[in-house]
């Protein structure tokens, strides 16, 4: 399973501007592995291949890179099984995040995967909603899957306020920032024709 993951990996890395050294695929397997383990339970994420996963979870997260700068500090608001933000973490040893998850059961997974990842000390986990704290000190707010995330987007760019914002989506959620009335860039995920990372600041 995850040799077909790893050469996923290594197939569409270039698609995506990347070129990862064998480190970071060694730690992408074993996030990948822990998610596979638990994800029967916590429906982490959707059913999905090996290369699916791989291309739409690891490859399109690791898209923030390009917009993090050196020694980022970034929030990942609904991260659940912490996508974005863990492969970013894992590839990038300059960067410190800020989880962000509401779900329990979704939290300790996630304290498992930092534990077992060695990002203890780059990463925090907050088992709040959003709105019920207040922004960490970082300069990004990221977010991939929250629920209703066009209904709350509102709240979010609110509370996002000061910081750069890079959210993915599609075109409903280009439709919410228009209509919120945000300046905003996007870049096209590659291998999609309907998914985007919307990049801005508040």
């Amino acid at each position: 399973m995850t040799e077909n993951f790893t050469e996923a990996i290594q197939n569409f890395q270039s698609d995506f501007g990347l070129r990862l050294e064998k480190t970071h695929l060694e730690k992408l397997s074993d996030y990948y592995e822990l998610v596979q383990r638990h994800n029967p339970i916590l429906h982490l994420v959707a059913p999905a291949s090996a290369e699916e996963f791989a291309v739409r979870h690891i490859l399109e997260s690791l898209t923030l890179l390009e917009f993090l700068p050196r020694n980022a500090r970034f929030a990942d608001v609904g991260t659940g099984a912490g996508l974005p933000s863990i492969p970013c973490l894992l590839v990038r040893e300059d960067l410190r995040g800020v989880l962000i998850e509401s779900k329990l059961k979704k939290t300790v997974f996630l304290q498992e995967v930092l534990s077992k990842c060695g990002l203890e000390n780059r990463a925090a986990l907050i088992n709040r909603q959003f709105e019920e704290v207040s922004k960490p000190d970082v300069s990004f707010v990221t977010c991939r899957a929250l629920d209703k995330f066009t209904q709350k987007l509102p709240k979010l760019l609110k509370w996002s306020r000061g910081s750069n914002f890079l959210f993915f989506g599609g075109n409903s959620l280009r439709d919410e920032l228009q209509k919120n009335r945000v300046r905003f860039t996007e870049k096209l995920m590659p291998l999609s024709g309907q998914r985007y990372l919307f990049i801005g600041k508040i």
